[in-house]
């Protein structure tokens, strides 16, 4: 397959990073909202993911006040973390694309 890729889940945590400062229950609904529920990602999963991209340099957190007062984390994406995310999301559509060219091209699948 060539050379490994990021795994889907921090990819999909970098391109919602990508448009705006995001805190870990805001990025599980607008994950589930982008993907029409395709992606119901739990907290257990999500975080962990983030810590991640963190120690890698990719993202970085800071609190701040939410309306109620309370304090939130949110994660911005770091000038590393969009460099990868632009490599990834590359890689992700050359080998999608392959996936479904070789999908297409298989008798009796009938995908247009």
């Amino acid at each position: 397959m060539g050379k490994k890729t990021m795994d889907h889940t921090q990819l999909l945590v970098l391109a919602l990073l990508a448009g705006e400062d995001m805190y870990g229950y805001q990025m599980i609904v607008e994950l589930a909202r982008r993907s029409d529920h395709t992606f119901e990602m739990k907290e257990g999963t999500l975080y962990p993911v983030l810590h991640g991209l963190e120690r890698d340099g990719l993202v970085e957190a800071y609190q701040q006040a939410a309306p109620t007062g309370r304090m939130r984390k949110y994660y911005h994406l770091t000038r590393k973390g969009g460099a990868v995310l632009r490599t990834e999301a590359e890689a992700w559509r050359a080998y999608s694309g392959a996936v479904n060219a070789v999908l297409r091209s298989s008798p009796g699948l009938n995908l247009a």
